[in-house]
């Protein structure tokens, strides 16, 4: 069988095996209790049984290749039993022990060993926790959990095994399908995880909790998947990094950090992001009933006042409207609610009808009756102890039974996350209606996912999603700079505008600037000299040959000081540019496991100041560069600003598009790309310096 099909036996198993001590023996007391249906056998050479549970003595022994195994044992005892299950047709197994990749060298051959052991049968690990299989019963985990069968869930996919146990045992009723931790996802990644998952109809999101990516093109490809199939992504990364700007000799380097990059790639894939593992929970609670809102609209119930200011609050804060009610439906409202009651949306309701159910269903009837895309009930729960918790219970009962009625989406929130018990808030989603604790966290977690259903269409209808990022491989060395001449021909035959110029000498500059005319700038050329600047190697605005002469003379000069051992003997004049309206930074970066990205900010001299960026990953296209250039800070500069001119965009779009088309054209050997600045104005854009650093393929 292929590894996609044993990973598929891995995620859907018929038989189980534990192979180890007493903690296996325990694990799969754990699996039965669970609910577990299939043959579950403990391999153990030493013992003819443990805590009760007789033993096998090796794997020969077993009757077939199981489905899915546990291996608790040292990394070499590891090494031979994955090989004997390999032989033996397993599915796939976990890998529970360390001292593998995360290591070192040694590690890492071992793991390379374990690899080829494997064969085809799917690992996952080594170094993890294992596999939590909620659908099946089937725990491949060497301690408790706390999770329980479902009908249908999420899958979470995490990098931290104690993360994993954490989520299991916490008290927000998760409905969870899978829950797994990758280790050191020597074999079977998040990517590869993912692709299987989302063959499983039960599944209806998936949460990622990454440190980073291993194989981003196949993640990539995994993500378009999920789009396509309208099943939510939510991912929550850790360990973020920035390049520092002192160890890159290129503006763009340090605008575009790897977490700058993974932001790129979420969202080009519709990918939502949160910051915490709360958010994270909530947001996945949102999605996991699977009947995700149609917009951001909301038609919001309360009983009290100060609840109803929260919602309004909040929604706003999240992207939700609140539409106006209608007249027909005020005067339906009027009739079943006191004179006191704020009748609007949100709607203060009042405790006047509670425990009324002909009052609440009246209530409910002509409040559901909205075009809203989703309603919303805050409730809070009091203790147990003053027996006025059935009146709640009354309340959900009729909501669900309100929103079946209407066909319409909805979700309860608690004002305080401790106040929605778990006894509601499992019988909210055994009815499909997400059951969200904190009304702030939960209204922030609802217009994600109301967010992500709108941005999905507009995705997949715009195509980036399918174009899976560029993945060369690895350059090392320091490469090659080009000179400002050759980046700036090199670019301008992918269609890059660049000045007017010649390339020069300073003997004959005179002659030549008489040819171009004036007013013109003058530039030492020399691939030495990356940040001209700075080594006073630029002369601006220069109006007559005198003006030519005396900077020729000084620059001569400054650069002896600068950078003795740098040669003056080729320039560049090029006619002076007109002020512009704007100028911009347009980059490529190389980052290992990215591939390229194109990076567009802010330009000139404020590049490090304003830090005014966006990275698109290439390839890319036109609508996404757009996109990406009316998102920054400084686009109102572009669009006209105080009866200035707009610029021309289309004409921008297309010289950026030039700079995408080099990067992607020359993926093997480019290290980096600067334009700075690109010169912004109504009739278009110009490049007035460019500079590019190109490695060699197979150096590393």
């Amino acid at each position: 069988m292929s590894k996609r099909e044993n990973l598929k036996r891995l995620l859907a198993p018929r038989h189980l095996a534990f192979i180890g001590g007493r903690s296996m023996a325990r694990a799969l007391k754990r699996c039965a209790e669970g609910g577990y249906q299939g043959q579950l056998w403990l391999v153990n050479p030493q013992h003819a049984q443990l805590e009760g549970v007789p033993c096998v003595a090796s794997v020969a022994d077993l009757p077939c290749g199981p489905d899915a195994v546990f291996i608790a044992t040292n990394r070499e005892l590891t090494l031979s039993t994955v090989a004997e299950l390999a032989a033996k047709g397993a599915g796939g197994a976990i890998c529970y022990a360390s001292g593998f990749a995360e290591t070192g060298a040694e590690g890492q051959a071992l793991q390379n060993q374990l690899l080829d052991a494997a064969g085809d049968m799917a690992l996952l690990g080594p170094n993890c926790y294992g596999l939590l299989d909620y659908l099946h019963g089937a725990a491949l985990w060497p301690v408790a959990h706390g999770g329980k069968p479902v009908d249908k869930g999420v899958a979470v996919l995490t990098q931290s095994g104690n993360f994993a146990y954490n989520l299991s045992m916490s008290d927000r009723s998760l409905p969870v399908a899978y829950m797994a931790s990758v280790g050191n996802q020597a074999q079977l990644g998040v990517a590869e995880l993912m692709d299987v998952l989302l063959d499983e109809p039960r599944v209806t999101a998936i949460g990622l909790h990454l440190e980073g990516l291993k194989n981003v093109p196949g993640f990539a490809r995994a993500a378009h998947k999920a789009l396509e199939k309208g099943i939510p992504i939510i991912a929550l990364k850790t360990g973020v990094s920035q390049i520092g700007a002192e160890l890159a000799l290129s503006h763009t380097s340090s605008l575009a950090g790897s977490d700058a990059l993974y932001d790129s790639l979420f969202e080009r894939l519709g990918v939502i992001r949160v910051s915490g593992p709360v958010s994270f929970v909530e947001t996945l609670k949102a999605a996991a009933c699977g009947n995700l809102p149609a917009g951001g609209d909301l038609i919001a119930l309360a009983c009290s006042g100060g609840d109803a200011g929260l919602i309004a609050d909040y929604a706003e804060r999240n992207g939700l409207q609140l539409p106006k009610l209608g007249d027909r439906q005020r005067g339906e409202l009027a009739e079943v609610l006191p004179g006191y009651a704020n009748i609007a949306n949100p709607l203060d309701f009042t405790t006047a009808i509670w425990g009324d159910r002909e009052a609440l269903d009246r209530m409910l009837d002509s409040a559901l009756r909205s075009a809203a895309d989703a309603a919303l009930l805050v409730l809070d729960y009091p203790g147990e102890a003053t027996g006025e918790r059935p009146q709640c219970d009354l309340l959900l009962e009729l909501y669900c039974a309100a929103l079946a009625r209407h066909g319409k989406t909805g979700f309860v929130a608690s004002a305080f996350p401790e106040l929605l018990p778990a006894s509601a808030r499992e019988r909210l989603h055994a009815q499909g209606v997400a059951a969200l604790q904190g009304v702030e966290d939960g209204l922030a977690a609802w217009g994600r996912i109301a967010l992500y259903r709108q941005r999905r269409q507009a995705l997949l209808a715009r195509g980036e999603s399918k174009r899976v990022p560029l993945g060369p491989q690895e350059l090392g060395g320091a490469g090659e700079w080009l000179d400002e001449w050759q980046s700036k021909q090199a670019l301008r035959a992918f269609g890059l505008p660049v000045p007017q110029g010649v390339l020069s000498t300073p003997q004959r500059a005179l002659q030549d600037a008489e040819t171009l005319g004036y007013p013109l700038v003058l530039k030492a050329v020399s691939a030495q000299l990356p940040h001209k600047t700075e080594a006073g190697a630029v002369a601006l605005n220069l109006r007559d040959a005198p003006a030519l002469q005396n900077a020729l003379e000084q620059m001569r000069q400054r650069i002896a000081e600068y950078a003795p051992r740098v040669a003056f003997d080729q320039v560049l004049l090029e006619r002076m540019a007109s002020p512009p309206l704007a100028e911009l930074i347009v980059g490529v970066k190389r980052e290992a496991g990215f591939g390229l990205a194109l990076v567009l900010g802010a330009g000139g001299i404020l590049v490090e100041l304003l830090k005014d960026s966006r990275s698109l990953l290439l390839p890319t296209n036109d609508a996404a560069i757009r996109d990406a250039l009316l998102s920054l800070r400084s686009a109102p500069l572009l669009n006209g600003f105080r009866g200035r001119p707009a610029a021309d965009l289309e004409a921008l779009v297309t010289a950026i598009r030039a700079v995408a088309d080099y990067a992607c054209e020359n993926a093997e050997r480019l290290l980096e790309l600067d334009v700075n600045p690109l010169l912004v104005s109504a009739d278009g854009a110009v490049a007035v310096d460019a500079l590019i650093r190109l490695g060699q393929p197979g150096r590393h």
